[in-house]
C-alpha cells in the first residue's frame, strides 16, 4: 500500500512571522504576494491545504507550491522566479545609434523626426523605434516654449514676489493681479453636436465675431477666491477703476500687495499719483518675460478651459455673463494655488538652462 504524502508543517521564529503578517497586511504590495503571505500564515496555524485553498481562492495545487516555497527559501521564497524573456535581437549599439541620432541630428529639410522617416533611416520598423522612444523618454514629435527674462533687476524680483508666496505678511493681503485682453465673444457658425458615447463633441471650425471684452482679475493667494471686472477697453482707465473695486472689498486695516505684470497701463502717471495718495497699496513687478510668475494666470487658463474657449456666444453681454456665472462658481469652493518653488531653487533651473543653451551643460 503506498503511503500518503504528508504536507510538512512550517515552524518560524518570531521575527520571520512579523515580517509575514506585515506582508499579509499590507495593502502597497502586489496582491499576490499578500496573498500567498496569508497562505503561510495559516498554514503556520496548522490548517490543512484544502481548507486553506478554499478560504483563500486557491487550488490545493497551489497551496501546496508556496508552502514549498516557503519551507525552502523563506520569504524569498514567496517571490515569483524570474522567466527567460524572448531574447534580444537588436544590438545595443543599433540602440545607441538610433538614440544619438534622434537627439543630434534632423532629417533633410525636416526639423525633427518622426517614427516613419527614422525607420527608413535606420533600417528598424516603426514599432521598435517607437517602443526604443518611449523607453528613454525621447519625443521628437513635441516641443515646449521658453523665454529668458533680460530684466536688470530679474533676481531682486524674484526675490521679492517668492517671499510674497512663501511668507505673507499676517496683516496684509496679496493679490495676483493682471488683464486677460482681447477675450472674444465668438458665435459657432453652427449648433454643436453634444457628447456621446464613444465620439466627443463637436463644433464648427468657423464663427461670427461679437466684439471683445478685457477681464480683469485679482487673486487672493490666501483662499484662492478671485475678484473680477470686465471692462470694454484695456486702458489705465480701467486698470484704475479696478483698483478702486479692490480697495472697496479689502478690509482698511490690511496692507495690500499687489503682484502684476510690467504692462504700460500699471506705471501711468495716473496711476502712480493713485497709488501715492493711497499708502497701503503696494505694487510688485514681476520681471520682463516671467509672466509665470504670477499666480493669476494660472486662473486664466481654467477660466478658459472650461468656460471660454468651448462656448458659443451671441453677443459680448453672453460672455460677460458666463464670466461671471463661472467666477460665482468658483469662489463657492475656491482653493489656493500651492507655491512650493523658492528663489534658490529658480535661479539653479535657470543657470542649468542658460548651461543647456550656450553648450557647457555635461
Amino acid at each position: 500500500m503506498a503511503a500518503r504524502n504528508v504536507a510538512r508543517s512550517i515552524t518560524m521564529d518570531a521575527d520571520t512571522r512579523q515580517q509575514v503578517e506585515a506582508f499579509a497586511r499590507s495593502r502597497s504590495l502586489p496582491h499576490a504576494l499578500v496573498v500567498r503571505a496569508k497562505v503561510i500564515l495559516m498554514a503556520c496555524d496548522g490548517m490543512k491545504g484544502i481548507d486553506i485553498a478554499e478560504k483563500i481562492g486557491l487550488s490545493r495545487v497551489s497551496v501546496s507550491k508556496w508552502r514549498t516555497r516557503f519551507i525552502a527559501g523563506g520569504l524569498n521564497g514567496l517571490y515569483e522566479e524570474l522567466r527567460p524573456g524572448r531574447p534580444r535581437q537588436i544590438e545595443e549599439e543599433r540602440i545607441a545609434a538610433l538614440i544619438y541620432k534622434t537627439l543630434r541630428s534632423t532629417p533633410r529639410g525636416q526639423t525633427h523626426w518622426s517614427c516613419r522617416t527614422m525607420s527608413e533611416s535606420v533600417g528598424l520598423s516603426k514599432s521598435t523605434v517607437q517602443r526604443v522612444w518611449n523607453a528613454f523618454g525621447v519625443q521628437p514629435h513635441r516641443q515646449r516654449q521658453f523665454k529668458l527674462s533680460n530684466d536688470p533687476f530679474f533676481v531682486e524680483k524674484v526675490r521679492d514676489i517668492v517671499g510674497l508666496y512663501l511668507h505673507p505678511s499676517q496683516h496684509a493681503m496679496v493679490l495676483c493681479v493682471d488683464e486677460k485682453s482681447q477675450c472674444q465673444a465668438l458665435e459657432r457658425s453652427q449648433p454643436s453636436l453634444p457628447l456621446g458615447l464613444g465620439y466627443v463633441q463637436g463644433y464648427t471650425h468657423d464663427y461670427v465675431r461679437h466684439g471683445t471684452t478685457t477681464l480683469f482679475a485679482a487673486l487672493d493667494i490666501a483662499n484662492g477666491q478671485v475678484l473680477t471686472q470686465c471692462r470694454p477697453h484695456h486702458r489705465h482707465q480701467e486698470f484704475l477703476s479696478f483698483l478702486r473695486l479692490i480697495q472697496h472689498n479689502v478690509p482698511e486695516e490690511l496692507e495690500v500687495h499687489l503682484v502684476v505684470d510690467n504692462y504700460g497701463s500699471h506705471k501711468h502717471a495716473a496711476i502712480k499719483g493713485w497709488l501715492a495718495r493711497h499708502e497701503r497699496f503696494h505694487l510688485h513687478f514681476t520681471p520682463n518675460y516671467s509672466s509665470w510668475l504670477n499666480q493669476v494666470e494660472r486662473w486664466f487658463s481654467l477660466i478658459t478651459q472650461r468656460a471660454i474657449r468651448r462656448g458659443s456666444f451671441g453677443s459680448v453681454k453672453e460672455l460677460v455673463t458666463k464670466i461671471k456665472e463661472f467666477v460665482q462658481a468658483y469662489n463657492e469652493d475656491s482653493t489656493p494655488f500651492i507655491w512650493h518653488a523658492t528663489a534658490e531653487s529658480i535661479m539653479e533651473k535657470l543657470s542649468r538652462l542658460c548651461q543647456t543653451i550656450s553648450g557647457t551643460s555635461h
